[in-house]
């Protein structure tokens, strides 16, 4: 409750947090966008390749020119702010924290690696890297002695908080999970669709503003299953093999929905993650939905908490066993700093993989042909489906982060998962295997 104390008391030493950002896309903009009004905070570099767009970042927020460098040594020297197009910079100069934002896996488990080696606390808003190899990049953290976490603002890291809150509160989390809409067809979509799967204007979508890729693993299901593989993985829940149930209902159904199939809910079993859909099964919109939110489901510890369920306003579910939190909003890269300032001022994360619980396997979303390329989260040939990750193991699923630019051996049919002797693996993307396996060696008992 006095992180904003703490920051305070490091701007009046002289000793901001000294920030590197790595990407300048909607989430590192929303932060830039906070900076500058948040005491003990000093953004030295932001590294794009696209060296045009975190130029844009600048202007969209309002950065001013007498705060902008020339390079690293200077904006260190005299609290400015630069930017750079090559990442590596970063690692050689005295920073505190390093932001991945970048949305690549590949790269995500790159740059945490060498933020980890040079000593630097890691925010990983890239979770595609995290439901890769988060816990093996939390191992490797924890022993350089320095943080590596979830971003908060971004749903993983405030359902993470919300769990805090369950078992510290003296509860068992029956289940923690988000809103999104879906529809059955969604796994199908593709770039070439995905337009008629949102609300966008087409003047919008004829703009180049926004990335078809990007919004088709939001609506095809991948990107939240990658997000509740982090949860899982955070929280110690076991996803069903199933995948997400999307089930539909408001907010004042989710102790109903959340709860075991055997007592009228939508859940395989307790301790697990799950999401909601906003919509119907017919696409009718759900009045009160929970598509922005975040939520956990806990059980009653004795009969008198249930009676307490039952009394307050808490929409129990109809055996007065279950009960919700429920957070509506996420403010995204507006929120970045309490992870920043979490990391640095306590050492402590926004939330962190404490094993291998949870896993997003590549699934065809329609008949493959051996000689194809994989084309990844976002793309036309796979999807990303959340399973135990003793299921995918024990399996030879192919995490979906790798299903990228790899060439298939063999045939596979539509909805079923890809394997790893279904593809041909590009070794190098050596630092991310070795990373995979070590994340598969932690595997959960």
């Amino acid at each position: 409750m006095n992180l904003h104390s703490l920051l305070s008391d490091r701007e009046r030493e002289g000793r901001p947090i000294r920030v590197g950002l790595i990407g300048a896309g909607r989430y590192g903009t929303m932060y830039l966008a906070q900076a500058r009004n948040i005491p003990g905070v000093h953004v030295v570099a932001i590294a794009d390749i696209n060296v045009e767009r975190a130029r844009g970042a600048f202007d969209l927020v309002e950065w001013p020119e007498d705060q902008k460098a020339a390079d690293i040594p200077e904006a260190l020297a005299h609290r400015t702010t630069t930017i750079v197009a090559d990442a590596s910079e970063l690692f050689e100069h005295d920073l505190d924290v390093i932001v991945e934002a970048t949305g690549n896996p590949i790269v995500g488990v790159r740059h945490a690696l060498r933020a980890i080696e040079t000593g630097k606390h890691i925010i990983m808003v890239t979770v595609e890297a995290d439901a890769l190899a988060g816990a093996a990049l939390a191992k490797r953290a924890e022993k350089a002695g320095v943080v590596y976490s979830m971003a908060y603002g971004d749903q993983p890291a405030l359902i993470m908080e919300l769990v805090d809150w369950a078992r510290t509160s003296g509860f068992d989390v029956v289940c923690a999970g988000k809103g999104a809409k879906y529809l059955e067809h969604y796994h199908q979509m593709n770039p070439d669709n995905v337009w008629e799967n949102w609300e966008f204007s087409k003047e919008l979508t004829d703009s180049g503003q926004l990335n078809p890729y990007m919004h088709t693993s939001f609506r095809d299901g991948t990107k939240a299953a990658i997000e509740m593989a982090a949860v899982a993985n955070a929280a110690g829940l076991v996803p069903a093999d199933t995948g997400l149930t999307f089930t539909p209902g408001d907010v004042e159904e989710i102790a109903t929905i959340s709860r075991p199939r055997e007592v009228g809910g939508a859940l395989s079993h307790e301790g697990t993650v799950d999401v909601m859909s906003s919509v119907t099964r017919d696409g009718q919109l759900i009045p009160h939905n929970t598509q922005e939110g975040v939520y956990v489901v806990v059980k009653a510890t004795n009969a008198y908490v249930s009676t307490c369920f039952d009394e307050y306003p808490w929409h129990p579910d109809p055996t007065k066993q279950y009960a919700a939190l429920y957070r509506p909003y996420h403010y995204v890269g507006l929120e970045l700093n309490m992870s920043i300032a979490n990391a640095v001022l306590r050492g402590i994360s926004t939330g962190h993989p404490q094993g291998f619980y949870g896993d997003v396997v590549a699934t065809a979303k329609k008949d493959l042909k051996a000689g194809e390329l994989l084309d990844g989260e976002g793309g036309y040939t796979v999807y990303g489906k959340l399973v135990s990750a003793k299921h995918s193991v024990a399996t030879g699923a192919l995490p979906v982060a790798l299903a990228h630019h790899v060439e298939l051996r063999n045939d596979v049919a539509a909805g079923a998962t890809v394997g790893w002797d279904d593809v041909v693996i590009d070794e190098s993307l050596s630092e991310a295997l070795e990373l995979r396996r070590e994340t598969e060696a932690l595997l959960a008992d």
